[in-house]
């Protein structure tokens, strides 16, 4: 199927909601991972979204280029087209956009939808990301809400994070501590400077003790419980049963009982990176082990051209990580669900 339309993106996350289950948010950073996140949501039978952070983007441009509004332009081209030949809808979303690269990723590609949107196109991307979790709630709130209304404008979801993701990601650190976990007061804070939904739909990131990166399970508390507590902080103030679509950050490592439970809460999307990174990676470390003398010119031989051939490790590499974005559908309750 094409990829997702606004309208069409708009009824996937709506479908979530109401039969309370949520799609994984898979980074790519090459055709070849882009390829398998559609395999493994099309084994899954789910619907999806497939995104590119500053780092991804930068890739995709060339690494001696390393442009991210180009390398993301091309991702979305490379993945219009290829999206076609599968029976499930994608969404096309850019990741973590710190404040500092705001101007060189974000809000060019904005207005390079709004101008494509004008002449009576779609936009290029279905959603965005502001990550001011590195700034004041206020001036957070105060760039999201002009980042919303341009957003909006040209038919694209923002998504906004509301406290701090723990670890790493692209050069982004988050640290450890309480700061990790979202207020009520936080929440009630979004709503009255976004609305809930009048200027324009958002995904909210509200942090329950989220770390990204590589870590065993048990080893990070969560505590899911903040994400009912802000919704319920938010309904009784407007009357809108679980009035925000929650977003999932820093999920690998997650016990399947806390992803439950945020789904439970309204969690509509939750990123999978470093999982998907290791499915990837580790059938090539097994066939470069299991053929290294013919990927190898051992002892002044010549190899062997096909198992040196990047198709031949790439088809295990991809192979892997699309069987782990289908395990994400399944942990997620997305699977057999697509439109």
């Amino acid at each position: 199927m094409p990829v997702a339309t606004p309208e069409v993106y708009a009824e996937m996350l709506d479908k979530a909601k109401r039969e309370s289950y949520a799609y994984p948010a898979i980074n790519v950073s090459s055709s070849q991972t882009l390829n398998a996140a559609l395999a493994g949501f099309a084994e899954a039978e789910s619907d999806g979204i497939i995104q590119v952070s500053t780092g991804g983007a930068d890739y995709f441009s060339g690494p001696t280029v390393k442009n991210m509004v180009s390398g993301s332009l091309a991702f979305a081209a490379f993945a219009q087209e290829v999206a076609k030949k599968y029976p499930v809808n994608v969404a096309l979303h850019t990741d973590h956009c710190p404040k500092d690269k705001l101007d060189d990723f974000v809000r060019p590609l904005i207005a390079a939808s709004k101008e494509r949107v004008d002449a009576g196109g779609l936009p290029y991307f279905q959603s965005h990301m502001w990550d001011g979790s590195a700034v004041p709630l206020d001036e957070n709130l105060k760039i999201a809400q002009e980042l919303l209304a341009a957003a909006a404008a040209a038919r694209i979801i923002l998504e906004v994070e509301i406290g701090i993701v723990g670890g790493e990601e692209d050069g982004v650190e988050g640290g450890m501590g309480e700061h990790l976990y979202t207020t009520p007061e936080d929440a009630l804070a979004t709503a009255e400077a976004l609305g809930l939904g009048e200027k324009g739909r958002y995904l909210t990131a509200l942090t329950f003790g989220n770390v990204h990166g590589v870590y065993k399970p048990g080893n990070v508390t969560l505590k899911p419980e903040i994400l009912k507590a802000a919704q319920e902080a938010v309904a009784g103030k407007y009357g809108k049963e679980s009035p925000f679509d929650l977003v999932f950050h820093g999920g690998s490592g997650s016990l399947p009982e806390e992803i439950s439970a945020a789904v439970d809460y309204g969690v509509v999307k939750m990123n999978v990176d470093t999982d998907t990174q290791y499915a990837f990676t580790r059938p090539i470390a097994g066939w470069m082990l299991s053929n290294y003398d013919g990927v190898l010119k051992v002892d002044g031989e010549v190899g062997n051209k096909k198992q040196y051939d990047p198709r031949a490790w790439g088809k295990a590499a991809e192979a892997g990580m699309s069987a782990r974005v289908a395990e994400a559908c399944t942990a997620l309750r997305s699977a057999g669900t697509s439109l």
